[in-house]
């Protein structure tokens, strides 16, 4: 809608000027308006300052007949007015060439006053000096204006020219626009950057303090470890080495987590196998397979997931093959549609005949773990005993959905 009135009303204002001709005064005014409009239109669209300085400045010029024109931006730190973009000027004046920014000089006083500066016969010019890089170019008459900011006066928009004749009182009007919408645009461009990097150093704090957490957990892990070997009994040998294979896997969530650039969700194709990797190490005398697709939840059900899995395998790893036998373990998610289903599956002995999960929620941590987790990412996890244990958790959520 914006993009078609704009081109209505540019199409209006050259019709305006094409019926009461450009070289005429109504025209000639009619044309600035219509480069002020134009310019505005871009202002809202410029993402550097630098874009929008060289945009403003080759605006100006061409709203006011002449070739010279320029950004002056004030450097507190030197009290003088760096020539910050331009169009016209000799190679080398841009970016390193300053006035004063007293009010001996046009855009000086321009800047000083708050009040815009018309001279128009700067070498009859008693109230200023011109300065040395406008002497150099020829110009001879000069018109200036105040950029201001939310915080106050930035810096001068001025048009030179090396031509006889006079600016006018009416050239105010555009000119003081142009610097308007500069000023309003740079305020804007500043606080996107401003906004950009603050989100930047916040992801980068985010990280960092992942990292740290998953480097704590681990460190957490190898604790438990130790303790477990030096345990009295086997059960709280085997308690604490369930519990260090738990922190394990939010540290691996974590470790995950923070290396990527989206923190909100995780692909669990990317994960499950680091995972998958993990818990093969820890169980030399088995064989965990693993076959993932590519599926996104939110990071809470990624971490929910990762536990889920730890404890389906080892349980796999603890009951499916008795007296030391060696066996394989598969992991395996099939996406469908928006939601996928989780299979952690061994081929041992299986499950007893009378094997009831409420009940065994009950006298088992691991199976209670198991049962909460899976309702809490899709629907509650099923125990099926054929050729092996198979625990099926079906309806987990995308991070989409």
């Amino acid at each position: 809608m914006v993009e078609s009135t704009h081109r209505s009303e540019a199409g209006s204002f050259e019709e305006a000027v094409a019926q009461v001709g450009e070289g005429s005064v109504l025209g000639y005014r009619l044309t600035q308006q219509a480069i002020l409009s134009d310019f505005g239109l871009r202002a809202l669209q410029q993402s550097t300052l630098d874009d929008l300085f060289n945009d403003a400045a080759r605006s100006a010029a061409k709203g006011m007949r002449t070739s010279l024109a320029k950004i002056l931006e004030y450097r507190p730190d030197r009290a003088d007015l760096l020539i910050r973009a331009g169009v016209g000027w000799q190679n080398g004046v841009i970016g390193n060439v300053s006035i004063g920014a007293d009010a001996e000089s046009p855009a000086g006083y321009a800047f000083q006053s708050g009040s815009p500066v018309i001279s128009n016969h700067l070498e009859e010019e008693e109230r200023f000096r011109t300065p040395e890089v406008m002497a150099r170019h020829g110009v001879r008459r000069a018109i200036n204006v105040v950029i201001a900011r939310v915080r106050g006066p930035w810096g001068v928009l001025e048009v030179d020219s090396s031509n006889a004749g006079e600016f006018e009182a009416a050239d105010l009007a555009f000119l003081q626009g142009l610097a308007n919408l500069v000023g309003v645009a740079s305020d804007r461009i500043c606080m996107e950057e401003q906004l950009r990097q603050s989100v930047e150093h916040q992801q980068i704090l985010v990280k960092e303090a992942s990292h740290r957490v998953k480097n704590s957990l681990a460190m957490l892990s190898s604790l438990m470890k130790m303790q477990a070997r030096s345990a009295r009994t086997d059960e709280t040998a085997t308690a604490l080495g369930d519990a260090s294979d738990r922190i394990l896997a939010v540290a691996a969530t974590h470790d995950h987590v923070w290396r990527q650039e989206e923190a909100e969700s995780v692909d669990l194709s990317e994960l499950l196998p680091q995972l998958c990797h993990q818990l093969d190490e820890q169980a030399p005398d088995h064989e965990i397979h693993c076959d993932i697709a590519s599926f996104l939840v939110r990071t809470s059900a990624a971490t929910s997931i990762a536990l889920l899995v730890t404890e389906a395998v080892t349980n796999a790893i603890k009951y499916a093959y008795p007296d030391g036998g060696h066996g394989t373990i598969e992991i395996k998610l099939e996406r469908t549609g928006e939601t996928a289903t989780l299979m952690v599956s061994d081929n041992g002995v299986g499950l007893p005949d009378d094997f009831d999960p409420i009940e065994a929620q009950a006298r088992s941590l691991g199976v209670r773990l198991i049962r909460t987790l899976s309702a809490s990412v899709g629907s509650e996890a099923e125990f099926l005993s054929k050729k092996g244990t198979r625990v099926v958790v079906a309806n987990i959520r995308g991070s989409f959905v």
